[in-house]
C-alpha cells in the first residue's frame, strides 16, 4: 500500500501537466463584430509576400491532453515601409484542405463537419483592419477573421522584426472556437476545450 501511494504521488505531476490548458499561457484575442475596412493603401509602402518559411500553427486541447497542427498551404502579404508594417493592406488566405495535425485520424476529423467542414468552407482569411504600434517591435494587430463561414474582428499582440531583406511578424494568442460556430464537444469523459492557440510565424520579402 505504501509503494502504491508513492507511485500515485509521483504520477500526479504528469497527470496535471497532461491536463493543462495551453491557452492559459497565451494572450486572449479580443473578439468583436466584423468592421468595415477602408481600401486605401499607405503611400510609399512596399508589398511583401510570404516566403515558404512562414508557418500558421495551432494547438487544441481536451481534458486528457493536447494536439498540435497547422496549415500547409496559405498565401499572404504585408505592406512595409522603413522596415515596419503600415496601413491596413495585410492579408492571410488559408487553404483549409491543407489542415494537418500530429495524428492522422484527428486530421480527418478536423476537416469534417464536426470542426472546420472544409468541403463547405474551403478557405479562411485574416484581413487586417488596423495595426497599432506600441513600441519599436511590439504591435497590436486587428483584423476581420473568417473561419467556418463566420467573420469576427479579432485583436492580438504581435512582434515585428526586420532581417536582411525580409520582415517577420510573430504572434501567439488564443481564440474561442465556439465564437466561430465550431461547437463539437467531444466525448463526455474527454471534453474538448473551447480555446485554441494560434501561432503565426510569418516571414515576407518584397514582391518580385
Amino acid at each position: 500500500m505504501k509503494y502504491k501511494a508513492i507511485a500515485l504521488v509521483l504520477a500526479a505531476p504528469v497527470i496535471f501537466v497532461s491536463c493543462e490548458n495551453p491557452a492559459d499561457k497565451t494572450a486572449d484575442a479580443k473578439v468583436s463584430s466584423a468592421v468595415e475596412k477602408s481600401t486605401s493603401a499607405e503611400a510609399g509602402g512596399t508589398k511583401y509576400v510570404f516566403t515558404p518559411e512562414s508557418q500558421v500553427n495551432f494547438i487544441g486541447s481536451k481534458v486528457t491532453g493536447s494536439h498540435s497542427g497547422g496549415f500547409k498551404a496559405f498565401t499572404g502579404h504585408f505592406t512595409i515601409k522603413d522596415g515596419a508594417p503600415v496601413g491596413n493592406d495585410h492579408k492571410v488566405v488559408i487553404d483549409m484542405n491543407s489542415t494537418f495535425s500530429d495524428a492522422e485520424k484527428l486530421t480527418g476529423h478536423l476537416k469534417s463537419p464536426d470542426f472546420f467542414d472544409v468541403e463547405k468552407f474551403p478557405q479562411s482569411t485574416f484581413d487586417v483592419t488596423e495595426i497599432k504600434k506600441n513600441s519599436d517591435t511590439a504591435y497590436t494587430v486587428s483584423g476581420n477573421f473568417t473561419l467556418h463561414g463566420q467573420t469576427k474582428n479579432i485583436s492580438f499582440p504581435a512582434t515585428v522584426s526586420q532581417g536582411s531583406g525580409s520582415v517577420k511578424i510573430d504572434a501567439k494568442f488564443d481564440i474561442k472556437r465556439k465564437d466561430f460556430g465550431i461547437v463539437y464537444a467531444g466525448k463526455a469523459d474527454d471534453l474538448i476545450r473551447d480555446e485554441v492557440v494560434i501561432e503565426l510565424k510569418l516571414e515576407a520579402k518584397p514582391e518580385a
